[in-house]
């Protein structure tokens, strides 16, 4: 089914000229290029970066023009986590996590003398029921404040089968 048959390039260009962003923009010249030069849809994905599939979305996407407001075409809304993806802490759990991970692990309920990237994903998990990746776990250690640094799990002379594995624990930095 051929796109953009309702749709001129004269409305194209009228609401080019209003559009704002990077990602509305791109959509209305790959649109014009589509409608004007009667590009292909796989040379419209190589000259714009995108996939084939992409490109075939947006191209549906502005079908809707003949009969939706602009905005909600072009636009992007601005919705939750993708299906998938948890969700954020909001502002007032980063502040319980920072202050959780000031304190002791067992102030909280684990039986550990430090925290670990690990421990710190748990609780998350446990106490906010939001899942992260172990980088970003570090990444919000970090910005509570918390250093790491490497231990040794056994000392290498008490167990000389020992494979000399470190582990990173985290501790408050001292101002």
């Amino acid at each position: 089914m051929p796109h953009l048959e309702n749709v001129t390039a004269d409305e194209l260009r009228a609401l080019l000229d209003d559009v704002e962003g990077k990602r509305p923009t791109q959509r209305l010249m790959l649109a014009l290029n589509y409608k004007e030069e009667s590009v292909t849809q796989p040379t419209l994905a190589s000259r714009y970066g995108v996939s084939e599939g992409t490109v075939h979305n947006w191209l549906a996407r502005l079908d809707r023009l003949e009969t939706d407001p602009p905005e909600e075409v072009l636009y992007d809304e601005k919705r939750g986590p993708k299906p998938g993806q948890s969700r954020a802490l909001s502002p007032d759990q980063s502040d319980q996590l920072a202050a959780a991970l000031h304190d002791s692990p067992t102030a909280v309920g684990y039986d550990a003398t430090a925290w670990t990237t690990t421990l710190a994903q748990r609780y998350i998990g446990e106490t906010f029921d939001v899942e992260y990746c172990r980088r970003h776990v570090r990444r919000l250690m970090s910005e509570a404040g918390l250093s790491c640094t490497t231990a040794r799990t056994r000392s290498v002379a008490a167990d000389a089968g020992t494979d000399g594995r470190r582990d990173r624990v985290w501790s408050a930095t001292r101002s």
